[in-house]
């Protein structure tokens, strides 16, 4: 995840669901399946009548930019260097875990916050995580975190107001409580 302004973008590994050190091989499998199931021409028409605020286009867009940048070793190397970049610019005012969230239920989803000293909020909800590779489940009022990737990650987040930011640290199987449930 990488940060444009105030919003969380993912990259273009994260797009075509590869580690960074993926290989040409890797990424052109990747590419290739993951393409297949989003081109708008292969969409049924019934699944737009079902949803039909379905942005297919805009997935088979990002799957396109994707492949023309890494696919190509210049253009990697010069993507690689700019990533790089972005990471060592985001000056964060502090370490997080998720255990200091704060878990609420918001719709269909779970938002996880944490207080920023301007008196905003620095949050992820549970479907952000879900696309990075960090799925919640829930048994009752416990939420657990579950991942296959057995090493520490972090996530760089935004206050909603002020231009502080945390690094969000995960770590395997995490167990949360949902707010005002013990």
């Amino acid at each position: 995840m990488i940060i444009s302004g105030n919003l969380i973008e993912r990259t273009y590994y994260e797009i075509l669901g590869l580690k960074e050190d993926a290989t040409y091989e890797q990424i052109r499998s990747s590419y290739r399946s993951s393409i297949l199931s989003s081109h708008p021409d292969k969409l049924l028409k019934e699944r737009e009548k079902l949803n039909p605020e379905h942005k297919s286009g805009d997935r088979f867009m990002e799957l396109q930019r994707a492949w023309e940048t890494l696919s190509n070793p210049r253009s990697r190397a010069i993507y690689d260097s700019e990533l790089h970049t972005l990471r060592q610019d985001a000056v964060t005012s502090e370490d997080v875990s998720l255990e200091d969230l704060t878990v609420e239920e918001a719709d269909d989803s779970l938002e996880l916050s944490y207080s920023c000293r301007c008196g905003d909020y620095f949050v992820i909800d549970s479907s952000e995580l879900t696309e990075i590779g960090y799925p919640l489940s829930r048994n009752g009022n416990t939420i657990t975190l579950h991942t296959t990737k057995s090493s520490q990650a972090s996530i760089i987040l935004p206050c909603g107001s002020c231009s502080l930011k945390i690094r969000l640290l995960i770590n395997s199987d995490v167990k949360l409580h949902i707010d005002g449930h013990s």
